[in-house]
């Protein structure tokens, strides 16, 4: 069984926190048109069925327009939350090697 010591606790915590800064500075996210075809063919959204007719009907690439993706803001605080527990849990810890 693997075992969180201390520093990886500490990581993680302040990855998550970070993460949680991210999401509460930015309102949307834009994913390149490239991603948004793939998510949309993965998800079986009716924009990629039509682009893959388009492309049969016409033999070229149709361009899908890019996605915009806006987090929750409850999702940010809950980020920002849980790696400051994290953060101080890993205090609380006994250092590694002792």
């Amino acid at each position: 069984m693997l075992d969180i010591n201390r520093n990886q606790c500490f990581m993680i915590g302040m990855v998550v926190l970070f993460l949680g800064l991210q999401f509460r500075m930015v309102d949307s996210f834009v994913l390149t048109p490239e991603f948004t075809k793939v998510l949309a063919e993965r998800t079986g959204h009716p924009v990629a069925a039509a682009s893959n007719t388009m492309e049969a009907m016409l033999g070229r690439e149709s361009q899908v327009p890019p996605k915009t993706v806006r987090p929750p803001d409850w999702l940010g605080w809950s980020l920002l939350s849980i790696g400051s527990v994290l953060i101080l849990h890993s205090m609380a810890m006994k250092k590694p090697g002792t």
